[in-house]
């Protein structure tokens, strides 16, 4: 999955989408993920669902001849036209504490000094909690077939409107059964529907417990791996033949990576291509592409925070995406190791797909301010293949590799080398 966020409090009203999904195709994305759609409660965030069967006010043309629906409907059909698949944030391990439901349905929820509880989390020691939510109690619920169904309808609803598929929000905070069976029953009637699975924050068993419910993927953390600590290529290893996962260099939820590293171009190819080629699937939010600066809001971004063009990468990502595409060793979870290499500074990373012949090898400056020297007196005894690598890298590529290899790598420059084994890893 090669995936574009599209949030929608930035692209606007349903009717002005088309530009923004005409781009992502360009570029070479297949799936492009919305952010909720449904009506929001009092606090206006999108992720405080009011009525889970009304559209978001804001996001609406009052003056379309159209009715909500039909307006979303249209949208969707113009991504279909275009090659793309579009999935929808899935909130259903809450709702807006100020939703009828609290009222009409109490036991679907934790309950907490007589009304419904709200859900928090506890960072640095501290208790945050989110008073504009109630939280669904799918674990204890005297009615769990209610709160099922109920969720099943509102899958069916989205389906219906035209999506294609769901990023589950909070999934491993629903039990595992829960998912399996409204995965199960939902692919009966809907057989292509894609499930992904937010799992951030977890721990990496809570990820693999999250992924064995029957989500189609995971999202990795390798946004917040330094290019040294031994912690995410655990975590890979650990679910990699669970589920494949997405990676991403920033999204909604996180600053903007162009400011984080003050503007600095060679630093933002650098995370792209590495989340592009490490894992499965791979995600941005719209304007990573122009270096936007300003983090996306929940509740109060607006299509009048779009920025000027601050960069435009949208070639460097076009190519790369197109290296994702073209090579089945960037488009599944493979064995893959960090080799030692004896310049701390440039990372060696060996892939090999369990499912075809293909094997590559990455060679990346971490440092995206200064050249890095990189010598090998053989490449080829970093790779197990018998022919030879060839550079697919989306910049400087090499019409051959000389031996011995020696290259001063500009500032986040990454050599892509590709080649094929003669037999499947066992």
């Amino acid at each position: 999955m090669i995936i574009y966020n599209l949030f929608p409090l930035l692209a606007g009203p349903f009717g002005k989408w088309e530009p923004h999904f005409k781009r992502a195709a360009d570029m070479g994305f297949d799936w492009i993920f919305i952010n909720p759609v449904q009506k929001p409660g009092y606090s206006g965030s999108l992720y405080s669902i009011v009525d889970y069967f009304q559209l978001n006010p804001l996001l609406v043309d009052p003056d379309s001849k159209l009715s909500p629906d039909q307006q979303i409907k249209a949208a969707l059909a113009t991504a279909d036209k275009l090659g793309l698949k579009v999935m929808v944030d899935l909130v259903i391990n809450h709702c807006a504490f100020d939703s009828e439901l609290t009222r009409q349905h109490p036991a679907w929820f934790v309950q907490e000094n007589g009304s419904a509880a709200h859900p928090f989390c506890m960072e640095d020691g501290h208790k945050v909690v989110w008073g504009d939510l109630a939280l669904f109690n799918h674990q204890h619920s005297s009615d769990q077939e209610g709160l099922y169904r109920y969720c099943y309808q509102i899958v069916e609803y989205l389906l219906e409107l035209g999506f294609k598929g769901f990023r589950c929000d909070a999934a491993y905070q629903i039990p595992g059964h829960i998912w399996g069976r409204l995965i199960r029953e939902i692919r009966q009637k809907y057989p292509d529907t894609a499930f992904l699975a937010e799992t951030l924050g977890c721990t990496a068993d809570q990820t693999k417990q999250t992924a064995q419910a029957g989500f189609d993927y995971v999202f990795n953390s390798s946004k917040w791996w330094d290019f040294n600590g031994a912690w995410l290529m655990e975590q890979y290893q650990l679910v990699r033949e669970i589920a494949p996962s997405v990676s991403f260099p920033e999204s909604h939820d996180t600053e903007r990576l162009f400011q984080e590293v003050n503007g600095n171009e060679a630093a933002m190819k650098q995370h792209y291509l590495f989340s592009a080629l490490f894992s499965a699937g791979v995600m941005i939010p719209v304007g990573f592409e122009y270096g936007f600066r300003h983090r996306l809001h929940v509740v109060n971004t607006r299509p009048s925070d779009w920025e000027q063009p601050n960069a435009d990468l949208c070639e460097f990502i076009t190519t790369v995406n197109a290296i994702k595409r073209q090579y089945t060793v960037f488009q599944e979870e493979c064995p893959t190791t960090v080799l030692p290499y004896q310049n701390p500074n440039i990372l060696v990373m060996w892939k090999a797909s369990a499912k075809t012949h293909d094997e590559a090898l990455i060679i990346l400056n971490k440092d995206p301010h200064n050249h890095q020297y990189f010598y090998a007196e053989n490449l080829g005894t970093y790779i197990q293949a018998g022919a030879p690598l060839m550079d697919v890298s989306p910049e400087y590529a090499m019409e051959y590799i000389p031996r011995p290899f020696s290259y001063d790598l500009r500032p986040g420059q990454a050599f892509v080398m590709v080649t094929s084994r003669d037999h499947l890893p066992h």
